[in-house]
Formats: structure tokens, C-alpha cells, sequence
């Protein structure tokens, strides 16, 4: 403000305990909501896994407990329930999060590889726990000393996962794949030429965007009509993993399959691309959702020999096969993934030692 006894400009400053006590109260109520503001930002599918991760958390502590007659993991699973429910389900309480320590959390990991959890679940549900712990310490609940220890607890690289599962008694958990199918390029050419009915013509067109453009099941899925341009030849289409909207030129053998699911009438006028069907081979009108067509992909994998076929194999396929023409750059690029870390792993499983030595 203006002194009436001279024409400087005197400026008013807030004492620093006021500062401080303004500093605290935003504090807290920014440390009530970091959580809710965290999973706002995240995927339905994030949420669903992330919660799946927690719940695991809490089945260690739970056995831990178990040994001293305690309920290690009651907290943490009101927690984790809280999670899977977001955005309708109860609070998020951060002070679950209370007694978490770097020990836990590495016992949490070695007792995974104990159970025979794969590798790669193992540093996912990993990280989604030092995420939460990053969470709870700007929520008040965790000490950053404490954080910071917990970050030390490191998951395993690709090599070491080999080394990991030649040591230990088991060496896999539930039902998921240690190694993708191998699909040879007469088994694609297989799996792309179906039958000439309304069943066939979109399974043939499923095959081809799987094999021949390496989408994801979720991708596929939420195909639609008019994300295709047959004119041009062009399918533009939202990979929501990594948020990106992605224009793939098609393959000759997509092109024709395309063609044949439009010019039959088989396909709808609007919304989902693939049609669903029943047992008897009718289409219906509803989308092929992602389990349906992950159902789909085993049954026809059947067909040519290849049991436990996925979607994601189809995927590995195709990552494999350009792996050996396209730069990591280009394969990164073409695949939706936003780092170089995937790729390069194909380009390596794709390397002959002594390549143009021969």
C-alpha cells in the first residue's frame, strides 16, 4: 500500500506462522484427496489391476499374520476393496498404508517368487505397490525415509527371469502362458483363410487384424464401422494403453477380408466391426467383446494345432516377424508402445548370431 508520507510503495508482508498454518491446512486437504485424484486419471483396466495387485499385497500379510496370530492385511483390504470400487466405493483411507516397510515389501516379492507368480506379474503388482507407498507419503501415512527404502526393493530384468524360474520348485502360477505360442507363417496363412460364411468371413477378418497388424484384443474390440476408410485402405483406431490415436495402412489379405465382411451384408451399418456369434455359427448383433474373441482365437488356434492360443501370441507373431525388417524405431512406432523396451526384446528373440557370415 501507498505511504501518505512519501510516494514509495510499502508492501504488507503475512507473518511466516500464518504462512505456515495456510501451508498445513492445504496440506490436508490435498493429502484427503491423492488418492481419489491419482485413480481419476487411470483406465477402468488400470483400476481393475491395480486393485487385483493390492488384494495379492494383502494375501501375503494376511499369511504373515497368520504365523503370529495377527491381521496383517485388514486394513489394506478395506483399502484395496476401495480401489476396485473407485469412483462409486467408499473413501480411500491412507492410514491402510501405516506399518508398510521396505522389508515388507521385499518379502512381498519373494514370497511371490515362491508362490511361482510369473515374472512379469511379479514387477507389475511390485510397482503398483511402491505407487500406492509414493501415495501415502504425500498423504501423511509413510515417512519419506521409510519411501525411500521401499523404492531400493527392485523387481527382476528379462534375463534374470530365466534364472529366476530354473531355480525355483514352481516356477509358474494359475493359467497364464511362461512363453508365447509360436506360430509358424503356413499357421497364420492357416488361421486367416476361413470358411466362406458369415462366421468365417469375420473370423478371417479377426485373424488378419491380430496377425497382420499386431492390435491387442482391447483394440480390436473397440473397433467400430467407421473407423476404416476402405477407399484409402486405411484403419485409424485408439490404442487406450498408451493413449494414442494410431492410422495403419491395411495388409493386402485385411483389404480383402474387409471387402468381403462389407459386400456380403455381414457387417453392421454402424458401431462395433465384429459381430458376435453363437454356438451354431449365427451372427448376433451385439460387438465381439474381449473375452469373446480371446474364446474365439483359442478355438480356432485349436483348428490348426495350436493349443492355448491367444491374442497376445498373435501379437508376438507379428512383433517377431517385422523384428527381422523394420528398424526398433519403426517396430515401436507401428506396435503403440511408448517406450523401446518391448520392441528391442523382439528384435533380440529375432537375431542370428552370425547373420551375413554365412
Amino acid at each position: 500500500m501507498t505511504n501518505p508520507d512519501d510516494n514509495h510503495l510499502t508492501i504488507i508482508k503475512p507473518s511466516d506462522n500464518a504462512l505456515a498454518h495456510v501451508g498445513q491446512v492445504a496440506n490436508h486437504y490435498a493429502a484427503q484427496n491423492v488418492f481419489a485424484d491419482y485413480l481419476s486419471r487411470k483406465a477402468d483396466n488400470t483400476i481393475r489391476r491395480q486393485a487385483a495387485d493390492l488384494a495379492r499385497f494383502v494375501e501375503f500379510l494376511n499369511q504373515v499374520g497368520e504365523q503370529a496370530g495377527l491381521q496383517l492385511g485388514a486394513a489394506l483390504g478395506a483399502f484395496a476393496q476401495a480401489v476396485a470400487a473407485f469412483p462409486d466405493g467408499p473413501d480411500l483411507d491412507a492410514t491402510a498404508w501405516h506399518g508398510v516397510t521396505w522389508g515388507l515389501v521385499e518379502g512381498f516379492r519373494n514370497w511371490m517368487v515362491g508362490q511361482g507368480d510369473a515374472v512379469g506379474s511379479i514387477n507389475v503388482r511390485l510397482s503398483t505397490v511402491k505407487a500406492y507407498a509414493k501415495l501415502a507419503t504425500k498423504a501423511g501415512a509413510l515417512s519419506a525415509e521409510e519411501l525411500a527404502m521401499i523404492r531400493t526393493v527392485a523387481g527382476y530384468a528379462h534375463k534374470e527371469a530365466r534364472r529366476i524360474d530354473e531355480r525355483r520348485e514352481t516356477s509358474r502360477r494359475g493359467s497364464k502362458k511362461s512363453a508365447a505360442v509360436h506360430i509358424s507363417q503356413k499357421q497364420a496363412k492357416k488361421l486367416k483363410a476361413q470358411p466362406d460364411t458369415p462366421q468365417g468371413r469375420r473370423d478371417a477378418l479377426l485373424m488378419c487384424l491380430l496377425l497382420d497388424h499386431g492390435l491387442r484384443v482391447g483394440e480390436v474390440a473397440r473397433l467400430r464401422v467407421s473407423d476404416f476408410d476402405l477407399k484409402a485402405g486405411e484403419m485409424r483406431f485408439l490404442r487406450p494403453k498408451v493413449d494414442k490415436v494410431q492410422t495403419h495402412k491395411l495388409s493386402a489379405d485385411t483389404l480383402r477380408a474387409l471387402h468381403a465382411w462389407f459386400d456380403s451384408g455381414d457387417a453392421p451399418g454402424t458401431g462395433s466391426l465384429l459381430r458376435g456369434s453363437r454356438k451354431g455359427g449365427a451372427l448376433t448383433n451385439a460387438g465381439m467383446s474381449e473375452r469373446s474373441i480371446t474364446d474365439r482365437v483359442r478355438v480356432l488356434g485349436e483348428e490348426v494345432g495350436l493349443e492355448g492360443l491367444s491374442a497376445h501370441d498373435c501379437r508376438h507373431y507379428w512383433a517377431t516377424y517385422w523384428a527381422r525388417k523394420v528398424d526398433v524405431l519403426r517396430l515401436q512406432e507401428a506396435g503403440g508402445w511408448n517406450s523401446l523396451a518391448m520392441p528391442r526384446r523382439y528384435v533380440e528373440e529375432s537375431e542370428i548370431a552370425n547373420d551375413g557370415m554365412v
